[in-house]
């Protein structure tokens, strides 16, 4: 009979539940129901014929149907006995895994399942967890079970739902208060791989968020911490290590992927040959990056490679240790800092199940630590811890990025670091024993991968970043209008993903390129006034519409092309608003309104002469007579006029502040003076940001003595030849009313609208 792994299933009663069957049937199993890769049975479906007994959790398959089974068919079985064990007991998780090999995930509980000649241990398929019915545990997920201080022991229902024991490490002693401390000078080892930390008393935790997470601290030390931060990459519902923070003296010392330090905001530069900073010692080789602190006879060393963190403790009896790597009797809430965590740790996501992924072989590999060379090592470091890390994680997520070598060089490492060489493993496993991605450096949105399985790297994406572009099918942000100038922004590593080089786009203008942002990786694509990059200008209704393309370079050498063309339309439209219309009384010698919509904007002047020059302004206190010509000027500053020209379209006079009002005198008609008055004259007009025009002075018959000027203009784009020629205009338009009496002008108008 198979002796189990020790396990709790239960603290209370049912401590046996038999039943027997000698027909098929269908076992209720709903008292501790099986948890298998996500999928909830609570039955059992039984098979006795010709003396075989088949048992299944998905129906009545079998084994070579693809169903997970348990047959019996040497022993001429008429019956099947169905035992819940809830005691503890003791087994050989190999010998398991021999003889059923479809069972593939962590062998951590068990139910039995008898025959006449023979007991079988299923492990791990039965999920019992400590919220749940009776047999299973009444516990709530962060609950202390059972704690006792002198020896240090204490058992929790973690946050997962799991049965968690803690105790001293194999170097450290219980001081009698709950604390563990180091027992001699000899080192202990916290590793911190994928989405695991495996701490010093060999306990392992699994991280489900993306935060950032305590690994480190110690009284002695109050102004040293270590930070472990866990973020996506591929996946958004896996998080793997990133990144480790030393905070030390207020100041902090990031370790990133690619071997790239960062002291607070400034970027350092590393050798072989230890830096002193701020009192650690860093260091760098092709291996990794090392930072060394001693202090109050406490050596602290962290190591990280990109994916591994492996902090190695040495210190005397009395130096307590804290964090994910120390006291592991905290629950993760606690050790949670969400304040240093880059993205919100709140959001769940989940993701269907990668169908891609073979689970007995990556079984087989992980399981690599329990032989030679490895082997040699197993007395002095548990390589459970290690082969569990490996096996969830690979099991759930595609073993590329070196993610395959990961855990076995992590394992390697804490065995070096017992003076264990293993000679030979890099060669057994292919791994190396270099860091992956070393010296190449991604931008925060990004981490380094694998192109192709054991090909060149490149910064991918990450998976929850790229999403919301996913989502609605585009490259990068939307078009960004400003004051002369349109921009669009698209996403390097998401160019990467379709196979597009960046430098190979172009706008309308071949000559004008994107810009790369060295620290973030976008490109931006731009036209402004100075250079409008081809842009075309168009007029739809009541908007004006700068548009540009973003495109593959076209090479007339190349005849044919084997990538995909891209072209990317970005505009920006100018709208104009109904008209709104308020009046102002002129205390100067002109009126300056400034347009505003959005980002784009404008200043729109008008200015009233009484000379051909247009020097001497009308003043408040200028007396204007009747027959006097007058000259208006309307100008603006801030359109672009390589783009579009202003055009005059119409002017009217009216003896009351409304536009609307009668009676009405026409001065300009339709672009142009009106024939029938012989005084107006109008110049400039369509041909660029300005233009003016004269009249002789008059007032209405019988009335006030006041004279209101309205004047309609509108933006035209230049290359549709703007000069008017007695045609009706239909382009969008700006209204600007004025007025001019013996006291001055009055205005009136209504502010464009830009969109983008």
């Amino acid at each position: 009979m198979l002796r189990p792994l020790l396990f709790l299933c239960s603290l209370i009663a049912l401590t046996g539940a038999q039943q027997t069957f000698t027909e098929s049937s269908v076992v209720n199993i709903s008292l501790c129901p099986i948890t298998y890769y996500g999928q909830q049975y609570e039955q059992l479906y039984v098979n006795i014929t010709s003396g075989n007994v088949t048992v299944c959790f998905n129906g009545f398959f079998s084994p070579e149907t693809g169903g997970d089974c348990i047959v019996e068919r040497s022993q001429g079985a008429e019956q099947f006995y169905y035992y819940i064990h809830l005691q503890p007991y003791y087994g050989d998780v190999d010998y398991v895994r021999q003889y059923f090999p479809t069972i593939q995930n962590s062998l951590e509980r068990y139910f039995l399942i008898s025959f006449p000649h023979v007991s079988i241990f299923l492990y791990h398929i039965v999920k019992c967890d400590c919220l749940g019915e009776i047999g299973c545990g009444l516990y709530r997920p962060g609950t202390v079970i059972n704690s006792d201080p002198e020896t240090c022991f204490s058992l929790t229902c973690n946050e997962t739902a799991v049965l968690h024991t803690t105790s001293c490490g194999p170097l450290e002693r219980c001081q009698g208060n709950g604390i563990c401390t180091f027992d001699t000078m000899l080192a202990s080892i916290c590793t911190v791989t994928g989405p695991t930390v495996i701490d010093v008393h060999g306990q392992m935790d699994s991280i489900q968020d993306r935060c950032a997470y305590s690994l480190f601290s110690t009284p002695s030390l109050p102004d040293f911490h270590v930070l472990g931060n866990f973020r996506d990459r591929r996946h958004t519902d896996v998080s793997l290590l990133d990144s480790v923070t030393l905070r030390v003296d207020g100041h902090y010392i990031n370790l990133e992927q690619g071997g790239r330090v960062q002291l607070d905001d400034s970027t350092l530069t590393l050798s072989s040959s230890p830096q002193l900073v701020h009192g650690v010692q860093l260091s760098k080789d092709q291996t990794g990056v090392t930072a060394k602190l001693s202090l109050s006879n406490l050596i602290i060393s962290v190591f990280f490679d990109g994916d591994t963190a492996q902090i190695r403790l040495e210190g005397p009896a009395g130096s307590s240790v804290e964090g994910l790597c120390g006291n592991s009797s905290r629950s993760l809430s606690d050790l949670r800092l969400s304040e240093y965590s880059s993205t919100s740790c709140e959001i769940q996501y989940s993701e269907t199940a990668d169908s891609t992924i073979d689970c007995t072989s990556v079984t087989e590999r992980c399981n690599l630590l329990k032989e030679a060379p490895f082997s040699s090592c197993n007395s002095d470091i548990d390589p459970e811890p290690y082969i569990t890390a490996c096996t969830d994680t690979l099991c759930k997520y595609p073993a590329v990025d070196g993610l395959d070598c990961q855990f076995l060089k992590a394992y390697a490492r804490a065995c070096s670091l017992h003076n264990h060489a293993l000679d030979g493993w890099t060669s057994k496993t292919g791994c190396s024993s270099e860091a992956f991605c070393q010296d190449r450096t991604c931008s925060d949105h990004e981490f380094c991968g694998e192109k192709t399985v054991g090909g060149d790297t490149r910064c991918f994406c990450r998976a929850i970043f790229a999403s919301k572009y996913q989502a609605n099918n585009s490259l990068g942000d939307p078009t960004v209008c400003m004051q002369n100038s349109a921009s669009v922004t698209l996403v390097g590593c998401l160019l990467e993903d379709k196979g597009i080089d960046y430098s190979a786009l172009h706008l309308n203008d071949p000559t004008c390129r994107g810009q790369v942002d060295e620290l973030t990786h976008m490109v931006t694509f731009s036209f402004n006034s100075s250079n409008s990059c081809g842009t075309v200008v168009t007029t739809n209704n009541s908007q004006v519409i700068y548009k540009n393309t973003i495109m593959t370079q076209n090479s007339s050498f190349n005849i044919i092309t084997r990538h995909d063309q891209m072209y990317i339309d970005f505009s920006c439209i100018q709208t104009q608003p109904d008209i709104k219309t308020a009046t102002f009384r002129i205390r100067h010698s002109s009126v300056i309104h400034h347009i505003t919509s959005g980002v784009w904007d404008y200043t729109l002047i008008m200015k009233a002469f009484t000379d051909a020059g247009r020097t001497q302004a009308v003043e408040s206190n200028t007396e204007v007579q009747l027959n006097q010509k007058i000259w208006v000027e309307l100008k603006t500053d801030g359109l672009d006029g390589d783009m579009v020209v202003m055009v005059t379209d119409s002017c009217w006079a009216t003896d009351q502040p409304s536009p609307d009002s009668t009676p009405r005198y026409d001065l300009i008609i339709n672009g142009c003076a009106n024939p029938a008055d012989q005084t107006v004259q109008v110049k400039g007009n369509g041909l660029g940001t300005s233009n003016y025009f004269s009249f002789n002075m008059f007032e209405f018959t019988g009335g006030s003595g006041e004279v209101f000027l309205h004047c309609k203009l509108h933006v035209c784009p230049k290359q549709n030849n703007c000069v008017p020629v007695h045609a009706s205009w239909e382009s969008p338009a700006a209204y600007v009313y004025c007025s001019i009496t013996k006291g001055g002008f009055r205005v009136t108008w209504s502010s464009p609208n830009y969109m983008l």
